[in-house]
């Protein structure tokens, strides 16, 4: 059974394997460039697990330590996964001790496959979704660890690197755009954030910004479903 289960796994994490050790050596680099052990990059890596958040708590590590200000950014930088949560409840019901793992290990990229395929006849939903979420973790940990000890050996100016994960989430919504045929969730979701930016500044838009959306989409949800029904 979990044989099968992970051979099944295997073709859907494979495209994510190749960007998971592009982004993953991209993050080794860039915190051997700051100084820090690969150590560093293979542990965080292996438990934080939340990419854009890593890269983040570099500077953080190499500033004044205060709690609440890396509670807060850190709330602010993966509030999408309160979202996740809530779509994936019945999913991970009737896993067993699997869905300890599952809820942790939850990236962008394991949402989306264990949200959206369903495993082939024969095989256990729960292992399915546990090897899913373990191999983009290994593919995580490995580029993570591989980056920082080519840093060792491999000197250029890693100016910018940090800038990788932006760069996949602006790549991400351009692929999502040209798959739906409806923009407005995301021209609102533009809007708000570019309002809140002018109105909060860089540092401060973000949480505001995400409150609106919620407020805008709520507010139009009865608009968007009496067009479904038409």
């Amino acid at each position: 059974m979990k044989k099968k289960a992970f051979l099944a796994a295997v073709p859907y994490t494979l495209p994510i394997c190749v960007g998971f050790l592009f982004l993953g050596m991209s993050y080794g680099f860039f915190m051997r460039s700051k100084g820090f052990s690969f150590l560093y990059p293979m542990l965080m890596s292996l438990f934080v697990f939340a990419g854009s958040m890593e890269f983040v708590t570099v500077n953080l590590l190499l500033s004044t330590f205060s709690p609440l200000s890396a509670f807060l950014l850190t709330l602010m930088v993966n509030a999408r996964h309160l979202f996740y949560g809530i779509s994936m409840l019945d999913k991970y019901k009737n896993v067993g001790w699997k869905k300890l793992y599952l809820i942790f290990g939850m990236c962008d990229e394991s949402f989306t496959i264990n949200c959206t395929v369903s495993p082939p006849e024969g095989i256990d939903k729960g292992w399915f979704m546990f090897f899913v979420t373990l191999l983009n973790h290994i593919y995580w940990v490995s580029g993570a660890t591989l980056g920082a000890l080519l840093g060792y050996v491999i000197q250029f100016n890693t100016t910018g690197i940090e800038f990788v994960m932006t760069a996949l989430f602006i790549v991400m919504f351009i692929n999502q755009w040209e798959e739906t045929s409806d923009h407005r969730p995301a021209i609102i979701g533009i809007g708000c954030s570019f309002f809140c930016l002018l109105l909060l500044g860089s540092s401060r838009f973000i949480i505001p910004a995400m409150g609106m959306i919620i407020l805008c989409f709520t507010m139009s949800r009865n608009i968007f479903d009496g067009e479904v029904e038409k």
